[in-house]
């Protein structure tokens, strides 16, 4: 699999779906980073009767329409979290787990993160609080870490950690959370409790796309774009829930091939 492409697409629903067929009918190469459809909010709705074009149908129904479609297209389908993009002058570079892909532009379309954040994640985030093991585990080898979460992933990350001689702490159960420190995050308090640890891994099905670029301007809780999709931050577009209300399918597949449209001209305007 390749690790450079024109255009990076951060989610698989319909505004991401909407924006790689577009990329991809432009000629250019795509990478679409998504988490399994199951995640996402449209697969967990019950009933869908106002897309043209299509019969109602239950969510999961029409998150496996896309998904096929995204599968069946030249667009690379890269399963994982994106934890960061950042631009490089005329590039970007994005993280997906313990990969790293470049390319030349980059599509937001990771619809909304409705889960609030611990208290003290993002004060401590890159100061004792990471979204991944298998990138900053080895900074932390021999030492005690906590690890939040109750999905594969956690479970994953938690055996690799102690593989690395890590003390684990697990911390599967819904609740709250809070982090603590000083210079760094030190204190993990649960249930009134708390516990000393060197770093806590926080593992979730996507991380909030407010901390994915860094700069990035937001308005009433939507990443803020033109009517071109464009973001303040040159060569990032943004397309569908990510941007804010309606949180409608027709709106999503809208701004995801106007968002298309604008990355490929940006592509062509770099020469």
């Amino acid at each position: 699999m390749s690790n450079t492409f024109d255009v990076m697409i951060i989610g698989g629903g319909a505004a991401a779906t909407s924006a790689a067929l577009t990329c991809l009918n432009r000629g250019k190469t795509v990478g679409v980073v998504a988490n399994k459809a199951e995640t996402s909010n449209l697969y967990k709705a019950e009933w869908v009767t106002n897309y043209p074009g299509l019969p109602a149908m239950n969510g999961a129904e029409m998150t496996a329409i896309f998904r096929r479609q995204l599968e069946e297209s030249q667009a690379v389908l890269i399963e994982g979290r994106a934890l960061s993009v950042m631009p490089m002058g005329q590039s970007f570079g994005v993280a997906v787990g313990n990969d790293y892909f470049m390319c030349k532009a980059v599509i937001l379309a990771a619809g909304i993160t409705r889960e609030k954040l611990y208290p003290g994640e993002a004060e401590y985030l890159g100061r004792g609080v990471s979204y991944c093991a298998t990138c900053d585990g080895m900074l932390y080898r021999g030492k005690t870490v906590a690890v939040v979460g109750a999905g594969e992933e956690a479970k994953l990350d938690a055996d690799f950690l102690k593989g690395i001689g890590c003390t684990v702490l697990r911390f599967e159960k819904n609740g709250r959370y809070e982090i603590r420190g000083e210079s760094k995050a030190d204190t993990l308090v649960f249930a009134g409790e708390e516990h000393r640890v060197d770093c806590v891994f926080i593992i979730k099905d996507t991380v909030s796309v407010t901390k994915l670029v860094p700069g990035l301007e937001y308005v009433q809780g939507g990443v803020a774009v033109d009517r071109h999709m464009a973001t303040n931050v040159p060569g990032v577009f943004a397309a569908g829930d990510c941007t804010g209300k309606p949180f409608q399918l027709a709106k999503a597949v809208g701004e995801g091939n106007v968002a298309a449209l604008s990355a490929c001209d940006y592509i062509a305007s770099l020469g």
